[in-house]
Protein backbone atom coordinates (compact mmCIF):
# COMPACT_ATOMS: atom_id res chain seq x y z
CA UNK A 1 0.00 0.00 0.00
CA UNK A 2 1.14 3.62 -0.83
CA UNK A 3 0.11 7.12 -0.35
CA UNK A 4 -0.37 10.05 -2.58
CA UNK A 5 -2.14 13.18 -2.32
CA UNK A 6 -1.89 17.03 -4.43
CA UNK A 7 0.80 18.52 -3.26
CA UNK A 8 1.43 21.62 -5.33
CA UNK A 9 0.23 24.15 -7.86
CA UNK A 10 3.67 25.14 -9.69
CA UNK A 11 3.16 28.48 -11.77
CA UNK A 12 5.79 28.04 -14.78
CA UNK A 13 7.10 31.56 -15.71
CA UNK A 14 8.26 32.18 -19.41
CA UNK A 15 10.58 35.19 -17.71
CA UNK A 16 14.21 35.79 -17.74
CA UNK A 17 13.42 37.99 -14.30
CA UNK A 18 11.86 35.53 -11.72
CA UNK A 19 11.48 38.21 -9.18
CA UNK A 20 8.92 40.43 -10.55
CA UNK A 21 6.92 37.45 -11.55
CA UNK A 22 7.13 36.12 -8.05
CA UNK A 23 6.49 39.84 -6.23
CA UNK A 24 3.43 39.45 -8.79
CA UNK A 25 2.15 35.78 -7.65
CA UNK A 26 3.19 36.87 -4.09
CA UNK A 27 0.44 40.00 -4.06
CA UNK A 28 -2.30 38.29 -6.19
CA UNK A 29 -2.86 35.34 -4.05
CA UNK A 30 -2.14 37.32 -0.82
CA UNK A 31 0.48 34.86 0.27
CA UNK A 32 4.86 35.64 1.57
CA UNK A 33 7.04 35.29 -0.37
CA UNK A 34 10.03 33.10 0.78
CA UNK A 35 13.24 34.09 0.53
CA UNK A 36 15.71 33.53 -2.77
CA UNK A 37 17.95 30.12 -2.82
CA UNK A 38 21.04 30.56 -3.79
CA UNK A 39 21.13 26.61 -4.79
CA UNK A 40 17.31 26.66 -6.77
CA UNK A 41 17.91 30.48 -8.65
CA UNK A 42 14.40 29.43 -10.78
CA UNK A 43 12.16 28.89 -8.00
CA UNK A 44 10.53 30.80 -5.58
CA UNK A 45 7.66 29.52 -2.84
CA UNK A 46 4.93 31.24 -1.38
CA UNK A 47 4.13 31.42 2.24
CA UNK A 48 2.29 27.99 3.03
CA UNK A 49 -1.39 27.72 4.48
CA UNK A 50 -2.39 24.95 6.33
CA UNK A 51 -4.49 22.34 4.43
CA UNK A 52 -3.77 24.11 1.16
CA UNK A 53 -1.69 22.79 -1.49
CA UNK A 54 2.03 24.62 -1.63
CA UNK A 55 2.28 27.10 -4.27
CA UNK A 56 5.45 27.65 -6.22
CA UNK A 57 6.79 29.92 -9.13
CA UNK A 58 9.17 28.69 -11.02
CA UNK A 59 11.09 30.20 -14.15
CA UNK A 60 11.19 27.78 -17.01
CA UNK A 61 12.00 27.69 -21.05
CA UNK A 62 8.38 26.14 -22.55
CA UNK A 63 5.05 28.61 -22.38
CA UNK A 64 4.15 29.95 -19.26
CA UNK A 65 1.63 27.58 -17.68
CA UNK A 66 0.69 25.94 -13.97
CA UNK A 67 1.27 22.76 -13.61
CA UNK A 68 0.53 20.19 -10.70
CA UNK A 69 2.72 18.17 -8.20
CA UNK A 70 1.36 14.82 -6.53
CA UNK A 71 3.33 13.97 -4.02
CA UNK A 72 3.57 10.48 -2.39
CA UNK A 73 5.18 7.87 0.08
CA UNK A 74 6.30 5.22 -2.50
CA UNK A 75 7.58 7.01 -5.64
CA UNK A 76 7.58 4.00 -7.88
CA UNK A 77 4.70 2.84 -6.65
CA UNK A 78 2.57 5.75 -7.40
CA UNK A 79 4.24 6.49 -11.26
CA UNK A 80 3.47 3.23 -12.23
CA UNK A 81 0.08 3.51 -10.95
CA UNK A 82 -0.29 6.30 -12.97
CA UNK A 83 1.31 4.79 -15.90
CA UNK A 84 -1.33 1.84 -15.15
CA UNK A 85 -4.29 4.93 -16.00
CA UNK A 86 -2.83 6.14 -19.74
CA UNK A 87 0.02 8.29 -18.48
CA UNK A 88 3.50 8.20 -19.35
CA UNK A 89 7.04 9.12 -17.63
CA UNK A 90 8.88 12.07 -19.99
CA UNK A 91 12.27 12.01 -17.44
CA UNK A 92 13.77 11.89 -14.07
CA UNK A 93 14.67 15.48 -12.63
CA UNK A 94 16.20 15.50 -9.30
CA UNK A 95 13.73 13.54 -7.08
CA UNK A 96 10.95 13.62 -8.92
CA UNK A 97 9.29 12.06 -12.51
CA UNK A 98 7.58 14.96 -14.78
CA UNK A 99 5.01 12.76 -16.39
CA UNK A 100 2.09 13.37 -19.07
CA UNK A 101 -1.37 12.62 -19.09
CA UNK A 102 -3.20 11.21 -21.66
CA UNK A 103 -5.20 14.59 -21.92
CA UNK A 104 -1.64 15.84 -22.72
CA UNK A 105 -1.04 17.98 -19.52
CA UNK A 106 2.31 17.43 -18.07
CA UNK A 107 2.80 17.11 -13.27
CA UNK A 108 5.30 15.92 -11.63
CA UNK A 109 5.05 13.23 -9.48
CA UNK A 110 7.99 13.54 -6.33
CA UNK A 111 7.76 11.74 -2.70
CA UNK A 112 6.71 13.20 0.00
CA UNK A 113 7.09 16.71 1.28
CA UNK A 114 4.28 16.54 3.96
CA UNK A 115 3.68 14.15 6.01
CA UNK A 116 0.48 11.89 4.10
CA UNK A 117 -0.88 9.28 7.05
CA UNK A 118 -3.58 10.29 8.36
CA UNK A 119 -4.41 13.15 6.29
CA UNK A 120 -8.11 13.83 5.25
CA UNK A 121 -7.11 14.69 1.69
CA UNK A 122 -4.46 11.52 1.42
CA UNK A 123 -5.19 8.47 -1.21
CA UNK A 124 -4.36 5.30 -0.08
CA UNK A 125 -3.50 2.76 -2.80
CA UNK A 126 -3.20 -0.86 -2.57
Amino acid sequence: MHRSRLSTFVIDCKVDDLAPAAEFWSKALNRTLAPAKPDAPDYRALGAVEGAPTLVIQRVEHDSRIHLDIECDDLEAEVARLEQLGATRLRKVKYWWLMQAPTGHVFCVTDRRRPLAGKPDTNEWP
